[in-house]
């Protein structure tokens, strides 16, 4: 059996599970009683999940190199951990965890001794924990198992928000929170209340840094996280530069003019706006670092992120973008030594020159910048992506031979027809259907 919607949604759930049971027992062990570790009310750690339906849809072919897995699982597992350590942190004002007392970390989100657990962990998910499950899925009935991915997905879904929404009494000390909490909860009944203060009492037992009232950066008044616009306007200021850059690069290394863009609308590339967002994000506290630890930040990384967005790519549109195979020191053709420099040295000319340059335009503009505006990018962005995704699935399929089924694939078909997509794609190439 193959990854699909539904064997990832298998993954997804088991690992979860999992990763509470692990987190769980470790917490009880350490605090001699029973402690809840999930941040849902149910048995699940999503990030556990998350993660591992990232590192089985994009370290599958590297199951041959062990050492490439291992540091691959290790680098994957060790952002996802970071980022939501931040997302926590910014959604209840305090940390969830901190490795602070420990050596080798970053700002406490993480540390080297979890990082080279994470990386084992991964390795053997990869390597053999997936093919359990996968054989698994394969004896259960096809009408068993997908009525039962969806039902337990939704609820996990549920779970989630339901605990999220809930959870907010617990920064209610944040005043913009504490009103909105005030409107929302004026009527509220004695049952949710008392759910909202068993979650309360849960994270506080469970995660003990949550509960020692360290004042983040952000609850000192500090604006250490960028906004939602912020980052918008970023990728789109991103994804125009990557292109231009790439656009540059073909012309004076191969003498010919190509489309870089990922998308149909508008010179774009995806890769690179979601890379300097990233970056940013991950980089912004470190920016006084050495320029050689910026650049060997941005090797590592910017190499685990192209060879992640190769793989994702390649699962959902049946088709590579890019192909490395003839450079030397290349990974399965997704990536190369040569290339993992220059992301090591974008990520210290972003740091240094870019983004503080873009930081100063942003300020000058925001104040001509009207909400509206913005919505209108997010709009177009959003459009323009699902259409690029609708466009190059149609792609996929019309070229394996198959016809129109329904009225979208027929506009699809008129708009968008082969000979435009190799003209916004000129170095995609199909990659064979396994079975």
């Amino acid at each position: 059996m193959t990854l699909n919607f539904y064997t990832l949604g298998v993954i997804y759930l088991v690992y979860s599970f999992l990763g509470w049971v692990a987190e769980t027992v470790v917490a009880t062990i350490r605090g001699g009683r029973f402690a809840n570790r999930g941040a849902a009310a149910g048995p699940f750690c999503f990030i556990y999940g998350t993660t591992g339906v990232l590192l089985a849809v994009s370290f599958g072919d590297l199951r041959t190199e062990p050492v490439y897995l291992f540091f691959a699982c290790m680098m994957a597992a060790t952002v996802m951990e970071w980022i939501t350590a931040k997302l926590l942190e910014r959604l209840h004002r305090r940390k969830w965890w901190d490795y602070s007392g420990k050596k080798f970390n970053l700002n406490g989100y993480v540390c080297l001794q979890y990082s080279l657990l994470w990386g084992a962990l991964g390795t053997a998910s990869v390597l053999w924990g997936n093919n359990v499950l996968l054989r698994l899925c394969a004896h259960i009935p096809v009408w068993l198992l997908r009525p039962a991915v969806w039902v337990s997905l939704t609820v996990a879904v549920l779970d989630q928000i339901g605990s999220a929404v809930l959870v907010q009494q617990y920064a209610a000390r944040h005043p913009m929170l504490e009103q909105l909490n005030q409107r929302l909860g004026e009527r509220s009944d004695t049952l949710r209340r008392r759910i909202a203060l068993y979650i309360e009492k849960r994270i506080q037992y469970a995660y003990p840094a949550a509960a020692r009232q360290e004042q983040t950066a952000l609850r000192k008044g500090e604006k250490n996280f960028l906004s939602v616009s912020d980052l918008l306007w970023l990728f789109v200021i991103g994804a125009f530069l990557g292109d231009m850059v790439e656009t540059v690069f073909c012309r004076v290394t191969a003498g010919v003019w190509m489309s870089r863009s990922s998308l149909v609308w508008g010179p774009f590339s995806v890769v690179w706006g979601l890379a300097l967002v990233l970056a940013t994000v991950l980089l912004r506290q470190e920016k006084d670092r050495s320029d050689r630890y910026l650049f060997a930040f941005g090797t590592v990384m910017g190499g685990v992120y192209e060879y992640v967005c190769s793989a994702v790519t390649e699962l959902l549109f049946g088709t590579v973008f890019w192909d490395y195979s003839k450079f030397k020191f290349n990974l399965g053709g997704r990536i190369n030594l040569l290339y993992c420099f220059f992301w090591g040295i974008a990520a210290v000319v972003w740091m240094r020159y870019g983004y503080p340059l873009v930081l100063r335009g942003m300020k000058k503009v925001r104040s001509r910048v009207r909400p509206w505006m913005t919505v209108l990018l997010a709009v177009f962005m959003a459009v323009n992506m699902l259409t690029s995704a609708l466009a190059l699935a149609r792609y996929d399929a019309r070229t394996s031979g198959e016809g129109p089924k329904n009225s979208i694939d027929i506009l699809l078909d008129a708009h968008f027809d082969d000979a435009r997509m190799e003209r916004i794609y000129p170095n995609a190439k199909k990659v064979a259907k396994a079975g």
